[in-house]
């Protein structure tokens, strides 16, 4: 199983497009957030777990689940880079690859140390970029392929059949 722990405030402070939600509206920029990390988990299949820093906020620790993606708010006093540690740790064995997507050099080393994999914010944009092209080449190649009928018709026929199915008499 491969599980993909995100960083959530050092990736919207990486990517262009949540930089500038951020500067309107937190809220909108940890929901996009949330919402590519959904595409990114359906297309991928692997568990993702985002985990946003709650060190400032009193009593706020929660964890949600959506869309299939797991979202931590880190405890009182708990800095997001604490939860990543303390996840991977208790993730990471033999089935088990852990990849954590931040651009922080120290929490990188640290994960490291532990046998998780890193993802910097660019590795990961990159990767969901490419995916979004795959899923437009894969919806691009079933619009051409037309249906085959098992029985031959003449062009002729076809056409009025579609057009009946179309409701065109």
């Amino acid at each position: 199983m491969i599980v993909l722990v995100v960083d959530g405030y050092n990736i919207i402070g990486a990517w262009e497009e949540l930089q500038q939600l951020k500067e309107k509206d937190m809220g909108h920029a940890r929901d996009r957030l949330i919402e590519l990390m959904a595409e990114y988990q359906a297309y991928s299949g692997h568990r993702v777990i985002i985990v946003f820093d709650a060190y400032y906020v009193r009593g706020i620790e929660s964890k949600l689940n959506t869309r299939k993606v797991e979202i931590i708010f880190t405890k009182e006093k708990e800095t997001a880079d604490e939860c990543i540690e303390k996840l991977t740790r208790k993730l990471k064995n033999i089935r088990t690859q852990v990849y954590v997507a931040t651009s922080d050099y120290a929490e990188q080393r640290i994960i490291f140390g532990q046998g998780a994999l890193r993802k910097s914010s660019r590795e990961l944009l990159i990767e969901l970029k490419n995916i979004e092209k795959e899923i437009e080449e894969t919806i691009e190649s079933h619009k051409k392929i037309r249906p085959q009928s098992k029985i031959a018709l003449d062009q002729d026929i076809l056409e009025k059949f579609e057009k009946w199915r179309r409701g065109d008499r």
